[in-house]
């Protein structure tokens, strides 16, 4: 799911890692406070004690509160507040957070025609904060205007675009659409059922309409990009008020009923998001409890890491887990000299791992990479196409050197972007930058922030091209939890697009396109899982990615907060549904 945020900067702290590692967890106790890694086997200081004030902070802003224009998972997370997708999945700590539940649906969807068509039913009684009903036609023009609006609403995910039958004949979306009719390949028999009709049969479809994509909007309410300030809400809180780059405050949705949702409690009477708070800020702020969450579930900065592995009480409230992501270099294969197959593989071998992940704070962030997938999901098999060989601490270069010798680039200058308000990406990209002096590369760092990294920098081919951006500091987090959910948007050529685009290589090669879309279309989940390995080989075999760490986040978990759990499903973070305030 998604850009993953990455962790913050610190100097290494071995020793202390280990430490942490070994720590004993909980045993799926509701009293988990105290013990290191609690929140990923079982669910801290469950209660459903209503009242009080959950304070979120982060360290930017979002791109958008807009459940169909983001692609960050800790927006897919929070926006299910108050956005209710067709599905969605159970709070519940570690791989347990991979379960998948009807959510704005009744049941999970009903498959036909070999799996190319998929019916929904909607819950009844659904309502928005204004009182109307919720109906399948908003479910089908949030979509349209998600993936089809893309000069408008450009940062999330295209799926729909790139698999719905009548794409072909150039629908541009609602806004542009006179005739108003929409899609035909979704159809709305009824205000309580949505039909989706596909090019080809895609077996994961139950996933793919868990994103905040198909979260219901009325035509009649929508505001295009100016729709974040104010989104209409499903869900059991609602917007209060929203002072952009500041503050947004959510309140109880007086229309939400326990009736029509199983899965949220609506416990607190109020939820605080600050925002633009330096990352030691929010640190201080959960250990004093006046935060109880970081939204973005990015991790203590350097400092409060070095004081919570030495300090053996606040060891023991916090949560350092996997969460299905990889930090890694994205190669741009459209951007001389990388679109030389024989310079990526240099650059393979010549970025020195061990010392990228000293930058990032050691092992206890992420064990070294090798693959594109990482170790958490189905689909993952080890192996190493360009192993790196070190005499000491020293990075034997030989292998990188005959290559780039290969390539015949000489001495070469690029550029490499980072986000400027994420210290420990713009460490790793310094790490990069001096491990490729060696070979005769002389990269220069473009920051920008987490707000506009994508729509404005690093997603757009344009920009890359025309400022010789050749590498890109990436995180990604998996947008569902299986191989499809997480190579597809980083990979395919069809997912390339002109604003928002995460395909950050640009690699389009139809090999990998073909096995990607033969792999969705197997009903054999074995065989998918075979296929999404063969993809990651081949990936590798085009140098296009330079994985460096299989990213594991450590959190401090506020011992003011209940029904805390650390969730796979949403990279690692805890899962924002019931989250309360202690009494």
């Amino acid at each position: 799911m998604r850009r993953s945020v990455p962790v913050a900067a610190v100097a290494a702290i071995t020793s202390a890692g280990l430490l942490l590692a070994g720590c004993s967890g909980g045993k799926g106790s509701s009293e988990g406070s105290g013990e290191a890694n609690a929140a990923t086997k079982g669910i801290v200081n469950a209660s459903d004690a209503k009242g009080g004030t959950v304070t979120y902070a982060m360290s930017d802003a979002p791109e958008s509160f807009d459940p169909g224009n983001t692609y960050y998972a800790f927006i897919y997370n929070f926006s299910r507040l108050y956005a209710r997708p067709l599905t969605t999945f159970k709070p519940g700590p570690g791989a347990k957070g991979n379960e998948l539940t009807p959510d704005l649906a009744e049941s999970m969807g009903k498959p036909s025609d070999g799996g190319k068509t998929w019916t929904y039913k909607l819950r009844k009684g659904v309502k928005y904060d204004d009182g109307s009903t919720v109906t399948s036609q908003d479910v089908k023009y949030a979509v349209e205007r998600s993936n089809f609006a893309r000069d408008t609403l450009s940062l999330g995910p295209n799926y729909f675009q790139q698999f719905l039958k009548d794409n072909d004949g150039g629908y541009k979306g609602p806004y542009k659409d006179k005739s108003k009719a929409g899609l035909k390949s979704i159809e709305t028999p009824d205000d309580q059922t949505i039909v989706f009709h596909l090019k080809r049969p895609f077996a994961e479809f139950d996933y793919l309409v868990s994103a905040p994509q198909t979260a219901p909007v009325p035509q009649a309410k929508d505001k295009g990009a100016d729709y974040t300030k104010s989104v209409l809400s499903t869900g059991s809180y609602k917007f209060e008020s929203y002072q952009e780059g500041k503050k947004l405050t959510l309140v109880r949705n007086p229309q939400w009923s326990a009736k029509t949702d199983p899965l949220r409690k609506q416990l607190p009477d109020k939820i605080v998001l600050n925002l633009k708070v330096a990352q030691s800020t929010i640190d201080k702020d959960l250990q004093s409890g006046n935060t109880l969450v970081d939204l973005a579930g990015r991790g203590v900065d350097g400092q409060t890491q070095a004081q919570l592995l030495t300090d053996p009480k606040e060891k023991g409230n916090t949560d350092n887990t996997l969460g299905q992501r990889l930090v890694y270099t994205a190669l741009n294969t459209k951007v001389k000299p990388f679109d030389n197959i024989e310079c990526r593989k240099a650059v393979e071998y010549a970025i020195d791992k061990k010392a990228v992940q000293t930058s990032l704070g050691g092992p206890i962030r992420g064990e070294l990479a090798s693959t594109v997938l990482p170790t958490d999901i189905d689909g993952y098999q080890k192996y190493d196409l360009y192993p790196q060989k070190y005499d000491g601490d020293k990075l034997d270069l030989a292998e990188a050197k005959k290559h780039w010798a290969k390539c015949g680039a000489g001495k070469t200058t690029t550029t490499i972007l980072a986000r400027n308000d994420r210290q420990d990406e713009v460490d790793a990209a310094t790490s990069v930058i001096d491990s490729l002096k060696k070979i005769g590369v002389t990269a220069k760092i473009q920051s920008y922030p987490t707000s506009k990294y994508f729509s404005d920098y690093a997603g757009v081919p344009k920009f890359n091209k025309k400022n010789n951006v050749g590498m890109i500091m990436m995180q990604w987090g998996s947008d569902f939890p299986t191989g499809y959910g997480y190579l597809q948007q980083i990979l395919n050529g069809k997912a390339i697009s002109q604003s928002g685009n995460t395909n950050l290589s640009e690699l389009d090669d139809p090999e990998i396109n073909k096995l990607l879309d033969s792999a969705i279309a197997n009903t054999d989940k074995a065989a998918r899982e075979k296929a999404y390995a063969e993809i990651d080989k081949k990936t590798m075999e085009q140098a296009a990615i330079v994985p460096l760490t299989y990213f594991k986040v450590l959190m401090y978990r506020s011992p003011k907060a209940t029904n805390l759990v650390s969730t796979s499903a949403f990279s690692g973070q805890y899962d924002y549904l019931n989250v309360g305030v202690k009494k």
